[in-house]
């Protein structure tokens, strides 16, 4: 089976993820095939706009090959930079596309799947949307752009949903400006159909069949996060939560400490440099950078163990707090790569 499906239809270009076991998780091969793609019908004149779905199966995209990580990580990390630098690639271009780009969000979008739907000129969510960047979870980041997108949300909802993972419904990633455009499941098809028939005005097909999406529970409690995660420094978001009565802190203070001291500290930064990034492609350069790194340490490592591999949920992160995370490890993490490592959007 096709990892990736590219077609045409009339005059709209398709790429449909086509893992349904893996939840469509992206590997380096399907990042190059939409890179592929997209150089193809840059120039094409006939292709007028590209839908980014999913085929079969229950999730538009899980994230990336995070098994192939690991044991990249494990070694010499070479196939996960690999993966990293094309992945990127594939975000950067969607990023600068000329043409309109319209991301299908319906279902699971979390991860990669948040990387590929974002740069999109046009996202839709259903009620079937459930997006996140779970990665401090596992001893990762939110990368694939989390740094230039959650460091733009209003107040610090980035802060709270990097370092927490929370998974957002379609509701609340509208409200939130991650989506556009907020439809019925049942319409999803409808919306590909007109697409195709007038590929010039994918606006106009789109205002068409959405609907209002109903309230954004999230969004009950912005002034307790904007209150809460205030600082830059994660020291503080705990002592800030832990001097809370409510029960949003509490459950909150609980989800944080099953995830990566070190990685949070990781996201509160990428989130503090990437809100004055000049550009998408200097915030691609430095997660890149940081990535390379990140995969080969122990975190990462354990926490795919955990999660993923032995699935028994319980992580031993080291430092396992984090006071224990100094700022010369951040800084290090951070450090620019050499320039004959760095990476390219080209």
């Amino acid at each position: 089976m096709e990892d990736l499906i590219i077609t045409t239809d009339g005059a709209v270009g398709r790429i449909r993820l086509n893992r349904p076991k893996a939840i469509h998780a992206l590997n380096t091969a399907m990042c190059a095939g939409v890179l592929d793609a997209l150089e193809a019908w840059r120039e094409d004149a006939a292709i007028r706009c590209v839908v980014i779905d999913h085929a079969e199966g229950r999730g538009f995209c899980a994230g990336g090959d995070i098994r192939m990580l690991a044991d990249s990580g494990a070694t010499d990390g070479a196939e996960a930079r690999a993966f990293f630098h094309t992945e990127y690639r594939m975000n950067h271009r969607l990023f600068t596309y000329a043409k309109d780009t319209v991301a299908f969000m319906d279902g699971i979008t979390m991860g990669g799947g948040v990387g590929i739907s974002q740069p999109c000129r046009y996202r839709v969510a259903t009620e079937n949307t459930k997006l996140a960047m779970p990665e401090t979870g596992i001893g990762l980041f939110p990368d694939v752009g989390g740094g230039w997108y959650l460091s733009r949300l209003p107040g610090r909802i980035g802060q709270y949903l990097a370092l927490t993972g929370h998974r957002l419904d379609g509701a609340e990633t509208h409200a939130l400006g991650l989506a556009t455009h907020y439809l019925p499941a049942d319409r999803v098809e409808e919306a590909k159909t007109r697409l195709a028939q007038t590929p010039d005005d994918v606006a106009g097909v789109l205002d068409a069949l959405a609907v209002a999406p109903g309230a954004a529970a999230l969004l009950a409690h912005r002034a307790d996060i904007d209150r809460l995660f205030a600082s830059d420094r994660l020291e503080e978001v705990f002592a800030a939560l832990e001097a809370d009565a409510s029960d949003f802190a509490r459950d909150t203070l609980s989800t944080l400490k099953t995830k990566s001291p070190q990685t949070m500290k990781v996201s509160l930064k990428l989130l503090l440099d990437g809100r004055t990034m000049p550009t998408f492609e200097d915030e691609m350069r430095q997660e890149y950078a940081v990535g390379a790194r990140v995969v080969q340490r122990h975190d990462f490592l354990e926490g795919v163990r955990a999660v993923i591999v032995d699935k028994d949920n319980a992580p031993r992160w080291d430092p396992a707090t984090p006071e224990g995370v100094s700022d010369h490890v951040i800084d290090q993490i951070f450090a620019p790569l050499p320039d004959a490592e760095a990476w390219t959007p080209y």
